[in-house]
């Protein structure tokens, strides 16, 4: 059975009119008439009761022409969702994020997905260090990463959509903690909690500026990730210099203070170079589009 004979059928089936339905399938009535009846011989079964005066369908072609809107429909729907796929505009959509942007970034990044591209579901991997997401990027695990540069390894891909600042992080009744602005001098005497990866970018960023203020950090405790991590702080096992997206986790015992003279940590979208994928080309496109370049390159 040909779809275009179902589609002519239910042409036909709709009107009970051989030349209304030619008209509207744009066709000769005599090429109507004889794929129908090619379509009656392959089933063995007439579908029309066919009169001088009326067309009218028999049980056999009632019981059709259901059976062919549905089948027509998943057709249509299929058709649909390819060419969606096709320009990105369905599918899956794999994210990993790294530490804080979890939570500064990732109600905004699933916002902007849900928004403009409402066919493409989302899963989401929070936590995840750079090298752990380039590992995952390039395995075809991951298809966005929101990581902290530089990446690690090669055929990864990156935009910049943000650059942070770094800030203090002190329990609630630390020296500094009443102390409006901080200097990274004023940390030299301190035990510092760090995350416990060596890979980790925010360690390398605050080893670096703590190294131009002109000492090494004492790092007395490592935590997996930032919420055991200030959970350390706020009892007391040491201050953290982290980036500034941590102020969105509010946390009892916690203050943030500003640093003087502390840099700043990048954070970027990064995919697989060459991923032949319409989603994830999408996905970069409009997600690039909503965090301003402009903004960006003033902060670099």
């Amino acid at each position: 059975m040909e779809l275009r004979h179902l589609r002519y059928f239910a042409a036909v089936a709709e009107t009970c009119h051989f030349g209304q339905a030619a008209d509207q399938l744009h066709i000769a009535q005599p090429a109507l008439s004889y794929a129908i009846r090619q379509l009656e011989d392959e089933l063995g079964a007439t579908l029309f009761n066919r009169t001088t005066r009326q067309v009218s369908l028999t049980s056999a072609g009632d019981f059709l022409r259901s059976e062919a809107a549905r089948i027509l429909a998943g057709v249509d729907d299929a058709e649909r969702g390819v060419r969606r796929i096709a320009a990105g505009r369905g599918g899956l959509l794999r994210v990993g994020l790294t530490g804080t942007a979890a939570f500064s970034h990732l109600p905004r990044v699933a916002r902007i997905l849900r928004q403009e591209l409402p066919g493409v579901a989302m899963e989401i991997q929070a936590d995840m260090l750079t090298p752990l997401q380039c590992d995952q990027l390039r395995s075809g695990a991951l298809d966005v990463g929101v990581l902290r540069p530089p990446a690690v390894g090669d055929d990864i891909e990156m935009r910049t959509i943000d650059v942070e600042p770094l800030v203090l992080a002190v329990s609630v009744d630390h020296r500094l903690a009443a102390e409006p602005v901080v200097s990274l001098t004023d940390l030299r005497s301190e035990s510092f909690v760090a995350y416990a990866s060596r890979d980790s970018a925010v360690n390398d960023a605050v080893l670096r500026d703590c190294k131009r203020a002109g000492f090494v950090p004492h790092r007395e405790h490592a935590a997996p990730g930032t919420a055991v991590l200030l959970a350390l702080v706020a009892a007391g096992f040491g201050v953290a210099v982290l980036p500034a997206s941590v102020r969105t986790l509010p946390l009892q015992g916690i203050v943030f203070r500003d640093l003087t003279d502390a840099g700043s940590i990048e954070l970027a979208l990064a995919w697989r170079c060459g991923a032949d994928n319409p989603v994830v080309d999408a996905a970069i496109n409009v997600l690039s589009s909503a965090f301003t370049p402009t903004a960006v390159q003033e902060l670099l």
